[in-house]
């Protein structure tokens, strides 16, 4: 049972009360009070603040998805009743956030919801792709084996983008330090050089004078700097959110040299891995072309795989619908195209998942590898300009000077 704190009006007095309330969730506490004659204005559970911060310290993370889902299975497999295995890995739950959505399925299905119904209430935490495996499951009496599906395909997914992110780790650092390396020159030697031939009464190089400008205007106006800084990041955001911008960015991800090809292994690894885990589960070829579509996360490839699933829906074949489509690498429609000559699609699917997620391994490597003498001449081009404008003062002064 977990504890509420609500705000409400007593219909009796029609006073405005405060108190708590003990109640396995939000629903059943709502109920609770109103069948007392209260009506709840709001309702928060007890030490769980309704904050900005609260929305990233009580998120649920697919690693705490993921053991649910797969101690889930291990429990309905071993003979629990779902309400009571449900109720076991409430106890047993350390997210509080998590435990609040595990207690509002227990009281939707002791309602009379179904397991998928009381899932989909919660899609901020279960995507498409785990709704459409729970409803399978169900419908075939397999919900055991449908969940550790969806644990295995959810732990193959997160280790994808886990190592996509690894890639992307060393260049921000690079970065970072290029950008440390222009603040701390602007910042600190610069002024001290503009002082001293200001005091010489000299002349500053051009390229010492375009930092020195620079350093000028950041010190004087650098509040103009973080407004115009923080405007131009809440557009960019706000156009990102945006259907064009959306488009744009997902076409950028597939196109861009050097990690253009490492985005399209890692969304032909999605889309066969999330193809193979529904087929397998018995779910139909156009609702997994539909879920796959979604689940992809990339606009471009979705929409070939919408017009695939238009051409399947008049009667071609999913590899000759998938093939010939640039967004499409040719070996998915290629292994595809085997399983349906030998009856096993979804097990083609797994192996053209397993392929790329390989090549993925393989692609990140090469990218590490290519990407690190790239940064270090760029950092080497940085550094050289700023040293260069540092020591030219320094040598024009010594020239002048007759040393």
């Amino acid at each position: 049972m977990l504890t509420f704190v609500y705000t409400a009006r007593d219909t009796t007095s029609n006073k405005v009360v405060h108190s708590t309330v003990q109640a396995e969730s939000e629903r059943a506490a709502a109920k609770l009070l109103m069948g007392q004659g209260i009506i709840p204005l709001e309702i928060v559970e007890q030490g769980k603040k309704r904050n900005f911060l609260a929305k990233f310290t009580n998120r649920v993370r697919a690693k705490d998805r993921i053991i649910f889902t797969r101690q889930l299975a291990t429990l309905i497999n071993a003979g629990l009743p779902l309400a009571q295995s449900l109720r076991t890995l409430s106890t047993q739950t350390e997210n509080k956030t998590m435990i609040s959505v595990i207690n509002d399925i227990i009281a939707s299905i002791e309602g009379g919801s179904s397991l998928s119904q009381a899932f989909g209430k919660h899609s901020e935490v279960f995507d498409e792709v785990y709704l459409a495996l729970i409803a399978a499951g169900e419908a075939s009496g397999t919900l055991d084996q449908a969940l550790e599906r969806i644990a295995n395909q959810q732990e193959k997914d997160a280790e994808l983008i886990g190592k996509v992110r690894g890639a992307m780790v060393y260049p921000a650092i690079v970065l970072t330090v290029i950008m440390g390396v222009i603040g701390f020159m602007l910042f600190t030697v610069m002024p001290q050089i503009q002082r001293l031939y200001h005091d010489l009464k000299k002349t500053l190089p051009w390229t010492t004078q375009i930092l020195v400008d620079t350093a000028n205007f950041v010190t004087q106006y650098w509040w103009l700097v973080l407004f115009l800084l923080g405007v131009g990041i809440y557009f960019l955001r706000r156009y990102i959110q945006t259907d064009n911008g959306r488009e744009v960015i997902d076409t950028l991800k597939i196109r861009m040299p050097l990690f253009g090809q490492m985005f399209m292994k890692l969304y032909m690894a999605r889309f066969a891995r999330t193809g193979q885990t529904l087929l397998s589960t018995g779910v139909p070829m156009l609702e997994m072309m539909r879920i796959s579509s979604s689940a992809v996360n990339n606009r471009v490839i979705s929409r070939s795989l919408d017009r695939a699933a238009d051409k399947v829906k008049g009667g071609k074949a999913l590899s000759v619908a998938l093939k010939d489509d640039d967004n499409i690498l040719p070996l998915v429609p290629q292994m595809i195209g085997i399983g349906e000559q030998s009856g096993g699609i979804d097990k083609m699917m797994g192996k053209a998942a397993t392929y790329y997620e390989d090549e993925l391994d393989n692609t990140i490597r090469s990218i590490s590898t290519a990407i690190e003498p790239i940064l270090m001449v760029c950092l080497a081009v940085v550094a050289g300009f700023m040293v260069a404008a540092i020591l030219l003062p320094v040598y024009s002064l010594v020239d002048t000077s007759g040393v």
